[in-house]
């Protein structure tokens, strides 16, 4: 699968020193990229501001062609007026920031947010940790963002991504040799594993869901149809027995296996034994999903991770007082950010402050495959770099589609496919159908369902990541 590298500082730096030519080539190269987009995007007046360092270099490169070009420019360098200019370029800090910006950087930054023009960014935009997407003070809100050889990692993860605007990727001559993070591209879907003339409904992918509750029989249904949708070809439910007629009426094709409940319409560890002969059938197992919270599902949670054979993804009420565990077999958690903040007994706002630390411990934590969802969901595994589905739209933000996001994933590991690979490109799959459902108010969860048929088909797949 072709990815597409995400660039920490120090990788930038490395492949800036392997470059054969003199770094001032580099920077001619840079600063001309970002005078061809303020040329082509924004006209008027122009203020560059500059720091000290080879972003401020990038800067003012970038303000000599502009002039060359006959726009009026201002170049300010640290903390200066910006006059009334109709855009702003910020060649401030660039991709060496770790911590908070000092003082005279932190006010310049406010200068230039209050000034209330649109502003293309250098490289990632000032405030902004570049390896890590962390804003530790101040940040400049680019409209774009101009970035050379490679996206950033700062510019794909969160709370980064939102400061950047459009990213626009410049080739000026960079050749990185490593990247330990990569975007996975729309494209992606192109390179699923498809069904031919002899595939049958067990060779095409099995699925087993595992869920339900008196109540919230709607996230079960959501992840079996995903399922389907995904290309799966059989799959299951295994939910509590007093359910049976809801699933009869609403799932035509999925095959029910009721189960024993307690009091409440929950399952009960008992349920094991039933599970574990369905699970005979498949390929991949998806647990969670409208479980329902008890000691006992609990308890069930632990019985069939320690049992089951075969790959397994958790989701909500699966990640409720999850445990670490050991399987031989692939395990896929799918949190979101105050799930993943309880598996790691923090605050959500500290998930959403370090999103990419904070999936990389739970993955070290569990030794499974995480997938922390958001715009910029990330999938972080115990051994390699992190894989990012920089897709979605608020039509994501509803009740339920994180219950289809577990069905594409289960039908991706039944197809046999690489536990992160199926989770960043189930990513995918959910976020380009979510921009395929029209964008307007009221958009449910099952819309997205025959929405994903369509990104599957290779519709919606002409967008950039970073665009």
């Amino acid at each position: 699968m072709r990815l597409q590298p995400l660039l920490t500082a120090d990788e930038t730096r490395r492949a800036e020193e392997a470059h054969a030519g003199p770094l001032d080539e580099l920077m001619e190269r840079a600063g001309n990229a970002v005078a061809e987009l303020v040329l082509r995007r924004f006209p008027g007046r122009v203020t560059v501001v500059c720091g000290g360092g080879s972003n401020g270099g990038d800067g003012k490169v970038c303000a000599r062609i502009l002039r060359e070009r006959g726009r009026d420019v201002q170049v300010v360098e640290s903390v200066g007026d910006l006059g009334e200019p109709d855009v702003i370029v910020d060649a401030l800090l660039g991709i060496g920031l770790r911590d908070a910006p000092r003082e005279d950087a932190a006010r310049m930054i406010e200068l230039i947010n209050a000034c209330d023009r649109p502003v293309v960014a250098v490289d990632v935009p000032s405030g902004v940790n570049a390896s890590t997407g962390e804003v530790p003070g101040a940040a400049v809100d680019a409209a774009a963002t101009v970035t050379f050889g490679a996206a950033k990692v700062g510019l794909a993860i969160a709370p980064g991504r939102a400061h950047a605007g459009a990213v626009h990727i410049a080739p000026i001559g960079l050749r990185p040799r490593e990247h330990e993070h990569a975007l996975v591209p729309a494209s992606a879907l192109l390179e699923l594993p498809q069904k031919g003339a002899a595939s049958t409904k067990y060779s095409a992918g099995s699925v087993l869901v595992v869920g339900g509750s008196r109540g919230l029989m709607g996230a079960p249904m959501l992840t079996a149809l995903a399922a389907f949708r995904a290309d799966a070809g059989y799959v299951a439910v295994a939910a509590p027995e007093s359910t049976l007629p809801v699933l009869e009426t609403r799932l035509l094709e999925v095959v029910k296996r009721p189960l024993p409940e307690d009091s409440s319409g929950r399952l009960l560890p008992r349920s094991s034994d039933a599970i574990l002969e369905a699970a005979e059938k498949a390929d991949a197992v998806a647990i969670g999903p409208g479980l329902g919270r008890s000691d006992g599902t609990v308890e069930l949670v632990r019985i069939l991770l320690e049992q089951l054979e075969l790959p397994v993804v958790l989701d909500a009420d699966a990640l409720w007082q999850l445990e670490p565990f050991t399987r031989a077999a692939p395990t896929v958690l799918t949190p979101h950010s105050g799930e993943l903040a309880r598996l790691l007994g923090l605050e959500s706002r500290e998930v959403d402050a370090h999103r990419l630390d904070a999936a990389r411990r739970t993955a070290s934590r569990f030794g499974a495959v995480v997938l922390l969802k958001g715009a910029d969901t990330i999938v972080a595994s115990p051994r390699e770099g992190v894989l990012v589905a920089a897709y979605g739209t608020p039509a994501l933000a509803t009740a339920g589609t994180g219950d289809v996001l577990t069905g594409i994933v289960a039908a991706f590991l039944a197809k046999g496919m690489d536990a992160r690979l199926a989770a960043a490109t189930a990513a995918v799959a959910h976020g380009v159908a979510a921009e395929l459902v029209e964008p307007q108010p009221g958009t449910i969860a099952s819309d997205l369902l025959p929405a994903l048929q369509r990104a599957l088909a290779g519709h919606g797949l002409q967008r950039a990541p970073l665009a």
